[in-house]
C-alpha cells in the first residue's frame, strides 16, 4: 500500500505536470488534526482546472494514478441525477487500499465556491487563493436546536413508531425495518447529537452516522444505542423499537429541559401504549381497539 507521502507526491507531480491544472486543495478527514489517521482515509482532493471537459471526454488520463479496483463518475450517473454545477468528480478506489475523490473544478468557479473549514492549499500556481485559514472542523459542528426543529423531531419520531408497529404486526419485515432503521432512527440520531452537544457544549462532531458517538455518549445510553440494532426476527425488532423509544425520550428530556423547551409528553404517552397494544395485539382481530 502507497504510503500517505507517496500519494500526495503523485497527486502533486500530476497537477505540476498538466498545464490545465492551476491549483489543489485538499479536504476532509487528512487535514483534521482531531482525526487518527488510519489506513481507511480517503484523499479529498481538488483539482481547479482551466476547463473541465477535456478531462471527461478523455477518462484515460486518470490511470497515472494507479491500477483501480473500482471507478464511479457520479456526475455521469442518473440516479441521483448530477447537480450541473460544472464540476465532474471521479471517485477511484485502487488495489492497493488507497482511495482519491477527486473533484475538477473550473478555475471560473472559485469566487463561488463556499470555502470549507477542513481545507488544505497544496498548489497554487496563479495566485488564485487568499490564505487559507488553519484547517478545523468549525463547519461540520452540530448547532443546537430551534424550539421548531426540536418538536418537529419529536413529532416525527413518535408519528413513524407508529409504522413499525403496524409492519410489524403484519409481518412485514422489510416494510418495519425500512421505518425504523431509516427514519425513526434518523430521529434518534438527530436527538442523540444535540443531546452529546449539551453535555460538551456542541464543540465536537460525532461523526456520520454517528461514527464517533461511543466517545461522547455515557456508557449506559451507548448500550442502549447498541440494543437498537436487530436481526430480521419480530420478536427483536420490537425489543430494538423499545430501546429506541427508551433512548429517545431520555436525550430529548435533557435538551428540552437545557433549552426550556416543550417535551410532548402527551404523544410519547399515547404512542407508548399504542405499541404496546399492538405488540400483544391477536392476529385474529377484526378491530383494533
Amino acid at each position: 500500500m502507497r504510503n500517505e507521502e507517496d500519494m500526495l507526491r503523485l497527486i502533486m507531480e500530476i497537477a505540476k505536470n498538466d498545464v490545465r491544472i492551476r491549483a489543489i486543495v485538499m479536504n476532509g478527514s487528512r487535514v483534521n488534526i482531531k482525526l487518527q489517521k488510519d489506513i481507511f482515509q480517503d484523499f479529498d482532493i481538488v483539482y481547479f482546472v482551466t476547463a473541465v471537459k477535456p478531462f471527461v471526454e478523455n477518462p484515460q488520463w486518470i490511470d497515472c494514478f494507479g491500477k483501480r479496483m473500482i471507478l464511479q463518475t457520479p456526475e455521469a450517473m442518473l440516479d441521483t441525477p448530477p447537480v450541473g454545477d460544472g464540476h465532474f468528480t471521479y471517485l477511484m478506489q485502487f488495489t492497493d487500499g488507497n482511495r482519491i475523490d477527486l473533484s475538477l473544478v473550473p478555475v471560473s468557479q472559485i469566487n463561488a465556491r463556499k470555502n470549507d473549514s477542513l481545507s488544505l492549499l497544496l498548489l497554487d500556481k496563479d495566485g488564485l487563493f487568499k490564505p487559507f485559514a488553519s484547517p478545523s472542523d468549525c463547519d461540520y459542528l452540530p448547532k443546537p436546536p430551534t424550539d421548531r426543529m426540536f418538536a418537529d423531531c419529536c413529532n416525527e419520531f413518535w408519528w413513524v413508531c407508529t409504522y413499525v408497529a403496524k409492519g410489524l404486526w403484519r409481518e412485514e419485515i422489510t416494510y418495519a425495518k425500512h421505518m425504523l432503521d431509516c427514519i425513526v432512527r434518523e430521529q434518534l440520531m438527530k436527538m442523540l447529537v444535540w443531546h452529546i452537544g449539551v453535555n460538551i457544549g456542541f464543540s465536537c462532531n460525532p461523526g456520520t452516522f454517528g461514527k464517533h458517538m461511543k466517545q461522547y455518549l455515557d456508557p449506559p445510553l451507548w448500550d442502549i444505542l447498541q440494543k437498537t440494532y436487530s436481526d430480521a426476527g419480530c420478536n427483536n425488532t420490537w425489543e430494538a423499537l423499545e430501546a429506541m423509544c427508551n433512548l429517545f425520550r431520555t436525550a430529548s428530556k435533557r435538551v428540552a429541559a437545557h433549552f426550556s423547551f416543550e417535551y410532548p409528553q402527551s404523544e410519547d404517552r399515547n404512542v407508548s401504549l399504542h405499541l404496546r397494544h399492538v405488540r400483544f395485539l391477536s392476529k385474529d382481530v377484526t378491530e383494533m381497539y
